[in-house]
């Protein structure tokens, strides 16, 4: 939860979002991780995509 946290943190101050509190902090974590986690899945399988159609 803290690699999370420190992203979110680091989303905030990017792009000067209001500071949340602890409960919006953790809310923004949990989107911003899922996010990532989407994008990451989406690249995997554009590759996997990629692989199979070249051969």
């Amino acid at each position: 939860m803290g690699f999370l946290l420190m992203i979110a943190r680091a989303f905030i101050n990017t792009f000067g979002i209001t500071q949340p509190g602890p409960k919006g902090e953790r809310n923004m974590a949990y989107y911003i991780g899922g996010l990532l986690g989407l994008i990451v899945l989406g690249m995997v399988g554009a590759l996997a995509a990629f692989l199979m159609v070249r051969r």
